[in-house]
């Protein structure tokens, strides 16, 4: 457990856990229903892998995650008081977008954004077979600059190397204006109309792209 803050009140108890950097992201993943170790590094990019392990072994020990062995794989579950801090980083993330002010040049990631967006594909709006999105973000560094997005009505993939499937819609678009998309600060409409988005494909496949994806779970939070 982190340094003590030597008080009885439950608050400063509750963060002598949870206000060590990463905690909170760490729980936020597990909350949205990553499991294995390496989807949790997915959707927390710029957190080195031993920094991950030791912050599971600290909520392990404190009760609020548990290692459970599936064959040869371990994975990371929530316990009963993890599963009670759902409530309370939604709320969190529900105030942070509301009150908390612009995001700067570094807080866009597209290996965040991708790996969001994959889980939150809606798969019954899917066509049959195998739809592949690529992604542009013609001011990116070419090395995060072209993503893919392989689905089909059992399952996605976000790549960061072509998979070699025909592209079904190519979306290109400022990584800026994607993230604010996604976090519904931006209606996809509005940036087709403004030029800030130029999406490819056959017809149907252009119209139907956007009911292909739920948006972040803080998209419909009301803002001031």
């Amino acid at each position: 457990m982190g340094a003590s803050y030597h008080q009885f009140c439950p608050v400063a108890k509750a963060m002598e856990l949870l206000d060590e950097r990463w905690t909170m992201l760490v729980l936020r993943e597990l909350v949205a229903g990553s499991q294995r170790f390496n989807d949790l590094r997915r959707g927390l990019p710029q957190m080195s892998p031993t920094l991950l392990s030791k912050r599971l072994g600290r909520l392990a020990a404190a009760g609020v995650v548990q290692r459970v062995a599936v064959g040869q794989e371990i994975r990371y579950t929530l316990t009963p008081a993890g599963e009670e801090l759902g409530p309370i980083i939604e709320a969190l993330g529900a105030w942070g977008i509301r009150w908390v002010g612009e995001l700067g040049d570094a807080d866009l990631d597209p290996k965040l954004l991708l790996w969001d967006m994959r889980r939150n594909v809606d798969h019954a709006a899917l066509p049959p077979g195998r739809s592949v999105v690529r992604f542009t973000f013609p001011e990116a560094p070419a090395a995060n600059r072209t993503w893919w997005l392989v689905l089909t009505p059992e399952d996605a993939d976000a790549c960061d190397d072509d998979p070699g499937f025909p592209v079904t819609v190519a979306v290109s678009a400022s990584l800026r204006v994607m993230t604010q998309i996604w976090r519904g600060d931006l209606a996809w409409a509005t940036a087709l109309r403004a030029q800030q988005m130029r999406i490819e494909g056959a017809s149907h496949a252009r119209r139907s792209l956007p009911g292909w994806f739920r948006l972040s779970m803080f998209a419909t939070v009301q803002r001031p």
